[in-house]
């Protein structure tokens, strides 16, 4: 330990600031001075107190580094039905390796992979069963979407440098995707580009879809406008738990045609009014005491998330409500998902970011909003709540 003090001392006087920190500044270059010196590492690793913390923080930069590994071990699961093979019982070896026609070897490896992991876990007498993170994702359509589709954003993530400085050649794979981020004219596109997106949209919208519900009631309300409604996943939703609401879909041409068949399907084509337009460039159809914005605001930047914004007001009577329900950056619990992933993910795509909640009450009151809350949902992972008053 000696030496890891001598060593941080001189770091601390070689790097001496040339202003005069506060106390807190000066603690914290200490503690990063220390915590930077191989001796000392060696020591924490040692020493008895420190021994768990100096492991866990080893695991936690191991993780960092071995993070796409596991993401593709839960690809492999995936992509071989893993998960559906034990939903009904374990199985061996041999027997897994039938089912996912890979030969023993591999299997084995796969299958102790997925057990570090604990999407899998075994069982007596060499057999394997469903892990606690395994369980979960048999029959999960929403998680097995967006674990496919990220095939696009890692091929993107090759050069996280070039999307930070957007000097990156091309179109990303992310923004070609969601075609509507890479078109001057989103009503113009066609409905077999809007497809494949809006398909992604409505699977992985469901967990969100109860979080808000669940949330926030919806009684005192008689006329409900989601605004960038998708296939009407949402809806569909909201009509089964509030039969006497009366309900619209603001979307884009091709997607509204689109949730024109999904909602006819369901038997609700003559419930749901839907309007079609872009919320960048056409006032939003009247009559809705309360407007939804599902995952809409974070992937536009702050001056056209403020004019969604002023369109949703003006569309909406005094005393109406706007509910804006999405990832959020800062919250307690999910910090990760807001300010790493979708920081990133919304880089590659080339358009808005996750917003911390006090950035999303500011646009409001400069949209004319009058008061706003944050809501608490079960899952900060899956979306933050606002709700906000004209």
């Amino acid at each position: 330990m000696g030496e890891a003090v001598t060593a941080v001392s001189e770091t601390l006087t070689r790097a001496a600031p040339l202003g005069a920190p506060d106390w807190r500044e000066r603690a914290l270059a200490w503690r990063d001075a220390v915590l930077r010196q191989p001796a000392f590492q060696r020591w924490a690793a040692r020493f008895p107190l420190t021994r768990a913390i100096a492991r866990r923080r080893a695991r936690g930069l191991f993780d960092l580094c071995a993070g796409f590994v596991y993401s593709q071990t839960l690809f492999a699961c995936l992509e071989l039905d893993l998960f559906t093979t034990l939903a009904d019982g374990s199985l061996d070896l041999s027997e897994v390796s039938a089912r996912t026609g890979l030969d023993e070897a591999a299997t084995e490896r796969l299958l102790r992979a997925a057990v570090s992991l604990r999407l899998i876990e075994p069982r007596p007498r060499d057999r394997y069963g469903l892990g606690p993170l395994g369980a979960p994702l048999v029959g999960n359509m929403a998680l097995r979407s967006l674990v496919e589709h990220h095939a696009l954003f890692y091929d993107d993530l090759r050069d996280p440098v070039g999307i930070l400085r957007r000097n990156r050649r091309g179109a990303t794979a992310i923004s070609q995707y969601f075609a509507y981020a890479s078109t001057d004219e989103p009503r113009t596109m066609r409905l077999d580009r809007a497809a494949p997106y809006s398909a992604l949209m409505s699977a992985t919208i469901a967990p969100l879809t109860h979080e808000v519900l669940d949330a926030y009631s919806l009684e005192s309300h008689r006329c409900l406008l989601d605004v960038g409604g998708g296939e009407g996943v949402f809806v569909r939703e909201v009509a089964r738990r509030y039969p006497d609401l009366a309900l619209m879909i603001f979307e884009l041409p091709a997607v509204a045609a689109l949730a024109a068949s999904r909602l006819a399907a369901d038997g609700l084509g003559d419930r749901v009014g839907l309007h079609s337009g872009s919320f960048h460039t056409d006032p939003l159809p009247g009559g809705a005491d309360l407007v939804t914005l599902i995952r809409v605001l974070l992937d536009h930047g702050d001056a056209a998330a403020l004019e969604i914004l002023r369109r949703v007001r003006a569309a909406l009577p005094r005393g109406g409500v706007v509910l804006i329900a999405e990832p959020m950056a800062g919250l307690k619990g999910a910090e990760v998902v807001g300010d790493a992933y979708f920081g990133f993910y919304l880089a590659a795509m080339g358009a808005g970011r996750a917003r911390h909640p006090a950035e999303l009450k500011d646009l409001l009151r400069r949209a004319g909003f009058s008061s706003s809350s944050v809501l608490k949902t079960r899952y900060p992972l899956h979306s933050g709540l606002i709700v906000a008053t004209r």
